[in-house]
């Protein structure tokens, strides 16, 4: 194949697959103020959406860290990289569909790092960079926007314990709008150089930029179209997992929340760190259910999800080295894996409108778990 060709071919993919981390991750921003009732739902994905965009052009340190830190780019072609970004696609909607709230960014690492190691070898994995911008992050980040958001939580109910609950409520509900902007702002921020960073790998890989460029602004801008445009799609899956699934949320703990899980996502992205900001936003909404009250995380559900974080990154690596090794193999490797991805995102699609999740499900489904829950209280 063209060598040329393939690196579009490679483009296209790395934008598919922003898209799917935009639709995937749109409740990481949103799905609290959706819970409490300060967003509807489709005035909550728009401005996310309208944010991810801004936020692309904020920074470009995250974007470096994979387009020069995670593997060898003088050891790996595009088709390696193709082979990556199948294997992220593919965990996504798979995730996606079960409405489970997994890592893009895991899934994106995973498989680079998969089809990297099998094609091109061990030594064409930068380990010691990995486990410094990654795995550290990604234990770290959720529990320190955890213990953030619980020790705000706790703070914030005992500041309005003499305030009318009507007046305190709609007082939050106005700064969850302002936090869930900033949080769409953190996330545009974060998860779009991410794409940036694979493309313009493929861009350094094919000669196309001298090692160590950062992504030219063509590339940030399609980046940031890309998700920006996946996050309006909605990902309704997963919003109802994180908006009643992990937590009954109030409106004082949706605001510390989110603004917890902005903060930590702002500072990382700017010290270069790929972090995960699906795990740090429900490390902040399970610190805030705790900070409300002792027993106020569903453990089985977020037991589920961390299973999912767990098996995101070897499973996300296994499909990419598989699908690395194929598209290595030449035009023909490179189609059939593509053919491959094609139809199982259709087959993904088909199975997911014979129950699909929309809008007023969950508003439908978060509004009477509420009802429960002040019933619970009252008795």
């Amino acid at each position: 194949m063209d060598a040329s060709l393939l690196v579009v071919i490679v483009v296209i993919t790395a934008l598919a697959f922003d898209f799917t981390n935009g639709f995937h991750d749109t409740a990481n921003a949103m799905a609290t103020s959706i819970a409490t009732g300060a967003l509807r739902p489709r005035t909550a994905v728009a401005l996310s959406a309208v944010l991810n965009l801004v936020g692309a052009f904020l920074s470009v340190e995250v974007a470096k860290t994979i387009s020069g830190g995670l593997v060898d780019d003088t050891k790996i072609t595009p088709a390696i990289v193709f082979g990556g970004l199948i294997g992220a696609i593919m965990w996504n909607l798979v995730t996606w569909y079960v409405g489970l709230p997994s890592s893009s960014s895991h899934a994106l690492f995973g498989g680079l790092i998969g089809a990297t190691w099998v094609s091109s070898g061990a030594d064409a994995v930068h380990f010691a960079k990995v486990v410094d911008k990654v795995l550290v992050p990604a234990i770290a980040a959720p529990l320190v926007a955890g213990v953030v958001a619980l020790l705000a939580t706790v703070l914030t109910y005992r500041l309005t314990r003499s305030t009318r609950a009507s007046v305190a409520d709609k007082g939050f509900k106005v700064g969850q709008v302002a936090s869930a902007a900033l949080m769409s702002l953190a996330h545009g921020t974060n998860d779009a150089q991410k794409t940036m960073g694979i493309i313009t790998l493929t861009l350094i890989t094919a000669g196309t930029l001298p090692a160590g460029a950062g992504p030219p602004v063509w590339v940030i801008l399609s980046a940031g179209v890309a998700i920006a445009l996946g996050t309006y799609l909605g990902g309704w899956r997963i919003t109802q997992t994180l908006g009643k699934g992990l937590t009954t949320i109030e409106a004082p703990q949706g605001f510390a929340a989110q603004t917890s899980a902005a903060t930590v996502i702002m500072a990382s992205s700017h010290l270069g760190f790929a972090l995960s900001t699906t795990h740090v936003a429900s490390g902040g909404i399970m610190g805030s259910g705790l900070g409300r009250q002792r027993d106020g995380v569903r453990w089985n559900v977020a037991g589920r999800m961390a299973m999912a974080w767990l098996f995101t990154l070897p499973a996300a690596g296994v499909v990419g080295a598989l699908a690395g090794l194929l598209a290595g193999r030449g035009t023909v490797g490179v189609v059939l894996v593509a053919v491959i991805g094609v139809v199982v995102a259709v087959v993904i699609w088909i199975l997911s409108r014979r129950e699909p999740v929309r809008p007023e499900h969950v508003v439908d489904e978060i509004a009477a778990q509420s009802e429960t829950h002040k019933l619970d209280v009252a008795a």
